[in-house]
């Protein structure tokens, strides 16, 4: 009895925990179910009223009936947009990663190809040849690699999203119209996530306003046409502000007694006067006399290459806002045009994970020296409030979060990864 008993307690419950399974996984593929038909009823939505601007933007009913009711919602547009890197990359890891001998390489290769256009461009924007192929390199390893996205969903799908929506309605709606105008077609707008197209990774904006015609075939096409892309780039770094005849900037030697705090934008002094400060050019030579405005970056702390920047090294930053980036670019222009690169050693760094740097802007606000929030991104509040510290604990004031700094404050570092 207490075996049947046993067995007929232990079957029924099993039985229940079969239906009770069977109940929860039919309510979770419901719930799933009426998650999925709402965000799709919501994007039909949307691109309904995204059609309704594009018609009075001029946009052909043509157009929009072809186009609108086959946009499909790009869920991994979404994830990349909400996606946090889990480690924060150091200079070395970023500029290895990027200026590296093959692109060298492939630059001189298609500074061959293309010498007499980039010849003349540089005669009519001002930008040299090498500057273009630099970019180039950088942005899609000389168009072997444009990006997978389709570029009309994507930005359809953040245009739907709260989060950047005017902006991305903004990028949209010019696509759209961008795709009219070329006469080009939605399955060879293809680029990055966020909408970044081509050869050169033009969004719609500076695509409509900066993209010409430089094979001379009546069409402005960044996928297809490498003098197109070429022509575009040129046009857009001389509309940004480059200045013909001018550096991007310059690896330096610093003196021994150099006071890092001068270093940095807000320190922006002319030239001449960084030649009094003892700054030298990698190679030990003077530094020279003129009045440039320039600022010294240090993009891995004291024990790393430092640099020195002028102007067209912002113009670069205004393509893309990073003084990494633009290190690259003008460090990779340079040995395009055969010289040998950066002369001091990258420091053996870790990877800091973003808990790393939240954990350290946490116990500098702990000890007076506020950062603001912390976010795990060392950005400028971060920088001043380490080189506040380490102003008031006589350290190097490099405003960069080395390992004696790390250890200093007694940041326990979940991973070392160089």
């Amino acid at each position: 009895m207490r075996l049947a008993s046993f067995q007929s307690s232990f079957f029924s419950g099993f039985t229940r925990s079969k239906i009770s399974l069977r109940a929860s996984a039919a309510f979770i593929l419901t719930v799933l179910s009426a998650t999925s038909v709402n965000a799709n009823d919501n994007f039909a939505n949307c691109t309904a009223d995204l059609a309704n601007k594009a018609k009075e933007e001029g946009v052909s009913q043509t157009t929009i009936d072809t186009l609108f009711p086959s946009l499909v919602h790009q869920d991994r547009v979404i994830e990349l947009d909400r996606s946090q890197p889990e480690f924060v990359q150091t200079f070395p890891g970023y500029f290895s990663k990027r200026v590296t001998q093959w692109r060298t390489d492939k630059g001189k290769e298609m500074y061959a190809k293309h010498k007499d256009l980039l010849h003349k461009l540089s005669d009519k924007y001002g930008v040299p040849p090498h500057y273009l192929l630099a970019f180039w390199g950088l942005e899609t390893n000389f168009g072997s690699y444009k990006g997978k996205m389709p570029v009309l969903d994507s930005l359809a799908t953040l245009a739907c999203d709260k989060r950047r929506s005017q902006y991305f309605t903004q990028e949209f709606l010019v696509a759209v119209k961008l795709m009219e105008r070329e006469k080009l077609t939605r399955e060879e707008m293809i680029g990055s996530w966020a909408g970044a197209m081509g050869h050169t990774q033009f969004m719609p904006s500076a695509y409509t306003h900066y993209a010409i015609d430089g094979d001379g075939d009546g069409q402005i096409n960044l996928w297809a046409s490498e003098e197109d892309a070429l022509s575009s780039a040129a046009n857009f770094l001389a509309n940004l502000g480059w200045e013909a005849g001018y550096r991007w900037g310059r690896e330096v030697q610093l003196p021994n007694d150099f006071n890092f705090q001068l270093s940095g934008y807000k320190n922006r002094q002319p030239l001449s006067e960084w030649n009094e400060k003892g700054i030298k050019k990698a190679n030990g030579s003077a530094l020279g006399e003129g009045d440039t405005s320039a600022y010294v970056i240090v993009p891995a702390g004291h024990e790393g290459p430092a640099f020195i920047a002028y102007k067209n090294f912002r113009v670069i930053m205004r393509w893309n806002n990073s003084e990494f980036y633009a290190i690259a670019v003008g460090v990779l222009a340079d040995r395009i045009a055969g010289a040998s690169g950066i002369k001091a050693a990258l420091p053996d760094l870790p990877a800091y994970s973003r808990n790393d740097i939240i954990t350290l802007q946490s116990k500098l606000n702990a000890l007076g020296f506020d950062v603001g929030k912390p976010d795990g991104i060392i950005g400028p509040a971060t920088r001043e409030g380490i080189r506040n510290y380490q102003i008031a604990n006589n350290m190097i004031a490099d405003g960069f979060p080395g390992l004696a700094l790390m250890a200093a404050l007694e940041v326990p570092l979940e991973k070392k990864r160089t």
